[in-house]
């Protein structure tokens, strides 16, 4: 386990992360960083813990919007897909329907010999 000593707000914090990903932990730090300053930038001059309250809900509100984009994505995905297996389903029952007829002509055509 290792050990990064992370600022925000002018603050140290010491974290603890798994080897190799100290450089992730700093960049998420700065993300929190970016927000805090979108905070300052709006007039929140408040106590520490509520500004790191209100950075933690602007990500989770930038979390939100992108889970539901790609929900969204997704669902739309799905649809496309369905209506491609759909059509596939579709030329599929006409080949078998083909292959019937073939395989009764053949038949009737054995019936008159």
């Amino acid at each position: 386990m290792s050990q990064v000593t992370v600022r925000i707000n002018g603050f140290s914090y010491a974290v603890g992360c798994k080897e190799g990903q100290e450089k992730h932990l700093q960049a998420m730090a700065q993300e929190v960083e970016r927000r805090i300053e979108r905070i300052h930038a709006l007039g929140g001059h408040s106590g520490e813990g509520r500004l790191l309250a209100l950075a933690a809900l602007l990500m989770a509100d930038e979390i939100h919007d992108l889970t539901a984009e790609k929900m969204s994505s997704d669902t739309a995905h799905q649809l496309a897909l369905g209506k491609q297996a759909r059509i596939e389903n579709e030329r599929r029952r006409e080949q078998l329907a083909h292959l019937v007829e073939r395989a009764e002509n053949i038949a009737a055509a054995m019936e008159d010999e």
